[in-house]
């Protein structure tokens, strides 16, 4: 394996300086520990595995420019301090320079491995240190990172004696390019020349702290209901997963019953149910036997009791939810179906278990909308997965912080606006990476994480709104000028097309 001790060394300084907000989550123990997991060598080069981390996520925060920025970025901060050259950086720097104009080492291409300046890195290198890379790392990073948090802050992933799991998928558009539209394809109701392509992604998130803890990414051709499978093998017993009722599947049930968990989710209409016993008031125990006829659930028992809640709320219609805790005293009729009308003094809602699925949905706007994971930029599947990787360690980190800032305050971490911990992170990032070491631990992070805490999101218990109307668009942002166009075109359209009366005459 090549091996370039100085430029590891070099490299791993520049990386420190970048991550200060992340170091206490980003310790060489997550490093080593998801190495072993992944049955991988880290490295000893300036493309190392943890290097190529810190890469992943500087993209993400840097996510509007080109690797090739974001692989000088950092260093060309360290070098207008006006004390670089005094630093161990600078002096490796200066070195290089030296030697350079006396031709030590003669003239050397800029695609040989050791390089004259060590603190020199071309783009063509980390392309092909990121196709070594395997995404196996990435995924048990993330894995390790979950456990620690979830070691650290075990108060904000339980409901009762469960841990609270939130599972759903989404799809990603993809640059409009040949390669990823052969590899990933696209939407089957797009036209087949211009429909950019798109992928599937499914994750699972722990509801209260909307932190992710694993999830899948494939082409469109894998349903949901494949990639939740996978993802199975995330669940521990007494977990509580909360899905969409999309994942209604006989098959995706006993599997989560084998794990030992349970689950939660909103009723289909069409699944027919036997009732068996009346256990209160709208909650029934029933059976369900689905027919078989392709043979797909031969090796699982023929039936399975869950129980069915329904309800309804005046001005929505009426529902059900099915799950598989059967007793009543675990969970209640209205543990699961409690509206959030009203808050405590800290800010902290009680809605109920299954509207507490929605919190996914908002970690997929905060990732797809604020982090920009909708508007990936890399050309091939490889780059592609690494870019979206490092962005969602980059949201799992913010999320940590969010929290941590929280508990300062004693607040409910839902309630911190997380849009204004990304901006508060990204106008302090320069401080933090030119900042004594001293000053940064002592000062400049404490201080962080009061910004962070400081704005909250307003108090909005129960808020629901109603689908627009299409002759009167409420929206004046983004698209309002060729919506009214549209819509404008349409009326002089009906206008024209309409008969007219015969005048009378009298």
């Amino acid at each position: 394996m090549f091996r370039d001790e100085l430029r590891d060394t070099v490299w791993n300084e520049i990386r420190q300086h970048d991550v200060r907000a992340f170091a206490k989550q980003l310790t060489p123990e997550v490093f080593t520990e998801a190495a072993r997991r992944a049955n991988v060598r880290i490295g000893c080069s300036a493309l190392n595995l943890v290097n190529l981390v810190w890469l992943g996520i500087a993209k993400g925060i840097h996510h509007t420019q080109t690797f090739a920025f974001v692989l000088t970025t950092t260093l060309k901060l360290l070098e207008d301090q006006e004390d670089f050259h005094s630093t161990s950086l600078g002096k490796q720097k200066k070195k290089a320079q030296r030697a350079r104009r006396k031709g030590k080492g003669g003239r050397r291409s800029k695609h040989h491995p050791y390089r004259n300046d060590p603190t020199e890195l071309t783009e063509e290198a980390f392309v092909q240190a990121r196709q070594r890379m395997p995404m196996g790392f990435w995924m048990a990073l993330l894995t390790v990172l979950a456990e620690r948090f979830q070691q650290d802050h075990p108060k904000h992933l339980k409901f009762k004696d469960f841990r609270l799991l939130a599972m759903d998928g989404t799809t990603l558009t993809l640059p409009n390019v040949d390669r990823l539209r052969k590899h990933y394809g696209i939407p089957k109701n797009g036209k087949r020349r211009k429909a950019a392509p798109q992928a599937r992604m499914v994750m699972l998130t722990l509801p209260g702290v909307r932190i992710p803890i694993a999830y899948e990414f494939s082409p469109l051709s894998d349903s949901e209901l494949t990639l939740a499978q996978r993802l199975m093998r995330h669940l521990l017993a007494n977990d509580l997963l909360l899905i969409d009722r999309g994942f209604i599947s006989y098959g995706l049930f006993w599997r989560i019953q084998q794990r030992g968990a349970y689950f939660g989710t909103r009723l289909r209409k069409n699944i027919k149910l036997k009732k068996v016993k009346r256990l209160g008031h709208q909650d029934w125990l029933v059976e369900w036997r689905p027919q078989d006829s392709r043979g797909q659930w031969k090796d699982l028992p023929r039936s399975m009791q869950l129980r069915v809640i329904r309800y309804q709320f005046p001005g929505f219609r009426a529902s059900a939810i099915v799950t598989n805790v059967l007793d009543p005293e675990r969970l209640s009729r209205e543990d699961w179906v409690r509206l959030a009308q009203d808050c405590d003094k800290k800010g902290k809602f009680s809605p109920g278990l299954y509207h507490r699925r929605w919190e996914i949905e908002t970690s997929f706007r905060e990732l797809k909308v604020v982090l920009a994971a909708k508007s990936l930029k890399s050309h091939t599947p490889a780059s592609l997965e690494y870019e979206l990787a490092g962005r969602l360690v980059y949201y799992f980190l913010i999320r940590w912080l969010i929290v941590l800032a929280a508990d300062e305050r004693g607040i409910d971490p839902l309630r911190v606006s997380f849009t204004n911990a990304v901006r508060e992170l990204q106008q302090m990032r320069d401080t933090l990476v030119t900042g004594a070491p001293d000053w940064v631990h002592r000062v400049l992070l404490p201080r962080l994480l009061a910004r962070i805490a400081s704005r909250l999101v307003p108090l909005r218990p129960g808020r629901h709104y109603p689908r627009p109307n299409d002759t009167q668009p409420k929206n004046r942002g983004h698209g309002s000028k060729q919506l009214s166009s549209k819509l404008n075109k349409r009326v002089n359209t009906n206008r024209q097309t309409k008969k007219r009366k015969p005048h009378r005459q009298t």
